[in-house]
């Protein structure tokens, strides 16, 4: 069956960075921001893990940014979410102040510039734990917009994260493809390639690769970004060198 569809992991794919470092950053710049709001670091930064760990788990039952809320809501025993307004205001100006602590790559774009030179549909499949202000930050740190995909997944659209396969396949339902017809690209072995358990193909980008739970990558088609082309190729072109994606 032909690829029809790629799918790109954000951070720590098209945007290189230590993952810890980045979060370090963040969540500094977070709490300086909401602290003249009555917002105690120490009590902040735990709600907020405890939030994303919510999103994480959700169950389709309503969207992260909803199910965000509620629990961290409920944590800072405060109807916080009347502050959103500044949160958003941090996603879209001090948050872009991570961008120093993260790297960059020419060869992101590039590569999305030339999957889409090849008639196949880009999806910028990051972990929807950010609203989508932060997303649209993240996308430009790394040389690229969230206009260059067809779809983007954000807290506020979808109602599953990774590694849950469900994830997987809203985007697949929303987008009407089929697993076989999709590459998942990604660098987290755990959140990223258990798309493969549905069907689709995956490589796994090593350039700032995670694997956390120490798992053999050895049966995964992976490398840096040249290897990736590499492989696309391979799957749409066939051996006499005709594009069957044409």
């Amino acid at each position: 069956m032909k690829l029809k569809a790629i799918l790109f992991d954000l951070d720590g794919t098209l945007l290189p960075m230590d993952q810890d470092v980045f979060v370090g950053s963040y969540f500094k710049l977070l709490a300086k921001k909401l602290a003249p709001y009555g917002y105690d670091s120490e009590q902040l930064i735990p709600a907020i893990y405890k939030g994303t760990a919510a999103m994480v788990m959700n169950d389709g039952t309503m969207t992260n940014e909803e199910r965000f809320w509620v629990t961290f809501d409920k944590i800072m025993q405060r109807d916080a979410r009347k502050d959103e307004p500044v949160f958003a205001e941090f996603y879209e100006n001090e948050f872009n102040q991570v961008k120093e602590v993260c790297g960059y790559t020419e060869k992101a774009k590039q590569m999305i510039d030339w999957v889409k030179e090849q008639n196949i549909r880009v999806i910028l499949a990051t972990n929807p734990i950010f609203p989508k202000v932060a997303t649209k930050n993240r996308a430009i740190w790394a040389g690229v917009s969230i206009d260059n995909f067809e779809h983007v997944t954000t807290y506020e659209d979808c109602s599953y994260c990774k590694p849950n396969p469900k994830y997987y396949e809203e985007i697949l339902k929303r987008q009407g493809l089929l697993p076989e017809e999709c590459l998942m690209v990604g660098n987290d072995v755990t959140e990223d390639l258990v798309a493969e358990t549905l069907g689709m193909k995956v490589f796994l980008l090593k350039d700032c690769i995670i694997n956390k739970e120490e798992k053999d990558i050895a049966k995964y088609p992976q490398g840096s970004f040249e290897e990736l082309k590499e492989y696309i190729s391979g799957l749409i072109f066939s051996k006499e060198g005709n594009s069957e994606n044409e």
